[in-house]
């Protein structure tokens, strides 16, 4: 008898609002489920749930609020709504249940099993945008997760900061129990603008002093954590030139390494389907965008637990050659 496949769990988030996070986790599920896996979209953006307009979607089912609020006594399949696409799940979120973005510890932990039982090849996460504990600890339940970001300053400082947040977030849980790492830990709370820039090797260091063991487990802890990062919106070559820096902060400053699995080019349809809450994926398949949403799915599917070595160069050598074609084509 054949071993199942494993669950692979994909988180989606962004440091900021705005820069397409849900309409990337909502494509990328549909071009998964569309290569025949059986995959499950869930909207985690508790609070402000939307994912469902972007799937075609009416906003009349029960969800993650109504599940964690007990209005609904049910194991996870019985609320998957069925999205027409065939091999496509989708969980809404908070539904109409209001003043659900402040999940209390026992709700986190209700739902952290809840989404661990989903059945499928891949269940994606449309997480809260910003830097909230929930949202980091969602984060970390997958093996690695994509960070989405726009080419522009605020957006990319943004998706660094939520790097960085994760990154402390996962050392904190880890060392909790080890007091003069957490008190260090809240020193770094209690830092003002004329302190230096904080580094995970300069934090390391000053641990190793104390606590060599800890320090140890900070290394392995960095080396753990690996996000995705996918650029959305970019409207030139030059947009390409951020790959490399996002690549050496996230190593110079939080010594980790981070991969570059998509590139999506701006496009006017998709703020058009937005509006009528159409499903872009399926109105324009033969798009550029589409053509990128469809690559990143082909990476995670061949890819996803393979370190990408050199991917910030290769994505901007390719995505540099894919705007310069269309710059070309528009003039």
């Amino acid at each position: 008898m054949p071993t199942p496949t494993p669950t692979t769990i994909i988180p989606v988030a962004g440091g900021k609002g705005g820069v397409g996070k849900s309409f990337i986790t909502a494509s990328v599920a549909i071009a998964l489920a569309q290569s025949g896996d059986r995959t499950v979209a869930v909207d985690l953006d508790l609070g402000n749930s939307n994912l469902h307009s972007l799937l075609g979607l009416e906003n009349s089912y029960a969800g993650v609020g109504d599940y964690l609020k007990n209005s609904m006594n049910c194991l996870p399949e019985q609320l998957i709504v069925e999205t027409g696409i065939p091999n496509l799940g989708f969980i809404p979120g908070d539904a109409r249940m209001p003043f659900m973005a402040n999940l209390k510890s026992p709700e986190k932990t209700r739902l952290l099993k809840f989404l661990r039982g989903i059945s499928a090849r891949y269940v994606l996460l449309d997480l809260s945008a910003g830097t909230a504990f929930n949202t980091l600890d969602l984060f970390r339940l997958g093996s690695s997760g994509i960070v989405v970001t726009t080419p522009e300053h605020p957006a990319l400082m943004s998706a660094l900061v939520f790097v960085k947040h994760l990154v402390l977030r996962a050392i904190s849980e880890a060392l909790r129990r080890r007091r003069l790492v957490k008190e260090m830990l809240r020193d770094l709370q209690r830092q003002n603008v004329n302190d230096p820039v904080f580094s995970v090797r300069t934090f390391r260091d000053e641990v190793a002093r104390v606590d060599p063991v800890a320090a140890e487990r900070v290394s392995t802890i960095c080396a753990n954590i690996r996000p995705r990062f996918v650029y959305n919106m970019l409207e030139s070559h030059d947009d390409t030139q951020v790959f490399e820096n996002v690549d050496a902060t996230c190593a110079d400053a939080l010594s980790i390494e981070c991969d570059h699995i998509g590139a999506i080019p701006y496009d006017v349809d998709v703020r058009k389907t937005m509006r009528q809450s159409t499903t872009f994926m399926l109105e324009h398949p033969q798009s550029e965008t589409a053509r990128a949403i469809d690559r990143i799915g082909s990476r995670i599917i061949k890819l996803w637990d393979t370190p990408l070595k050199g991917s910030a160069s290769l994505l901007a050598q390719y995505a540099g050659e894919v705007l310069t074609k269309n710059e070309s084509d528009s003039d």
